[in-house]
């Protein structure tokens, strides 16, 4: 019998991790959590991730699952999660994947070829350069080099933006067309995509009202207690960044609220982008998207 992977992605404060159980809870399966930072243990409040309730109902795959001194790419999970759904395949005709992570889905939906090692001298160079003449520097190189990626990935984010230069730099080719390149061996499941198509200020109201209520929840305390670590991968993040300045005595907390929100909106707006490439995706209205959802299977 097919085997049918349901993707629920799209923006950040749309209600996937909601429908994601829902659907999962009609199939009798379990979810993988395409993420990028609910997989740290350690992140919890700024992450979002679903509740102790939620993860009660519906037994997930990578909340939690690594600590933020680990690294853990969109290659590397990849793997992991196409391991682990085949894996639930065994048994189960359908698995739930959900995230707003746009890469973290096309690593298992797609699939990449290896990207070029890390080579130190040119990443030490570029964080030089960050060092010296600031993060635009890096994005006035970006657009050179690499027009899609300056376009595409989150440019407030110092990572992003010096893997995607070291890549383009070190293989001589842009990073944003080694992305795209698919494995010889795709997996034959059927994909069915799927999100919840918020109206932007809806959207943005959304994240407003999380936003504050991350501040009340304790996200400065939770930013504290892992800023021994602010320069890790995982923490080069909205939420805990503009924390960071917080803690440093930059800002004041209303304008850490006023920062992230804004931020997370910025983020939002590029989630839809990527997610609107998928012409196969079906977009559900906010009123009761599960019954839209199953109706779309059955028409």
């Amino acid at each position: 019998m097919k085997k049918h992977l349901i993707v629920v992605g799209g923006p950040t404060a749309s209600g996937k991790t909601a429908l994601a159980i829902e659907i999962a809870l009609h199939f009798q399966t379990e979810i993988i959590s395409a993420d990028s930072r609910q997989f740290f243990k350690e992140l919890t409040i700024g992450t979002a991730k679903p509740s102790s309730d939620q993860l009660s109902q519906v037994k997930h795959h990578f909340i939690s699952s690594h600590s933020i001194v680990e690294e853990f790419n969109a290659a590397d999970f990849g793997t992991h999660a196409t391991k682990t759904i085949n894996s639930i395949f065994e048994e189960k005709d359908f698995v739930v994947m959900v995230g707003g992570s746009g890469l973290f889905i096309d690593a298992v939906i797609k699939g990449f070829d290896e990207l070029p090692t890390s080579d130190l001298e040119t990443r030490n160079r570029l964080q030089s350069l960050l060092n010296s003449e600031g993060l635009e520097s890096l994005q006035s190189m970006l657009l050179e080099l690499d027009p899609v990626s300056h376009g595409r990935i989150d440019l407030n984010n110092p990572r992003r933006v010096i893997r995607a230069l070291e890549v383009s730099i070190v293989s001589g080719t842009p990073y944003s067309t080694q992305l795209g390149n698919r494995k010889k061996e795709v997996n034959e499941w059927n994909i069915i995509m799927t999100g919840i198509d918020f109206p932007r200020a809806a959207l943005y109201q959304r994240i407003d009202q999380r936003t504050t209520q991350m501040i009340l929840d304790g996200l400065i305390d939770e930013a504290r207690s892992v800023i021994a670590f602010r320069d890790k991968n995982a923490l080069q993040t909205v939420g805990y960044k503009e924390a960071f300045m917080h803690l440093d005595g930059i800002i004041s907390l209303p304008e850490t609220e006023r920062l992230i929100a804004q931020h997370t909106r910025n983020y939002a707006k590029r989630q839809t982008t990527w997610f609107k490439r998928y012409h196969e995706m079906k977009w559900l209205s906010p009123d009761k998207p599960f019954q839209q959802f199953k109706d779309s299977l059955s028409g």
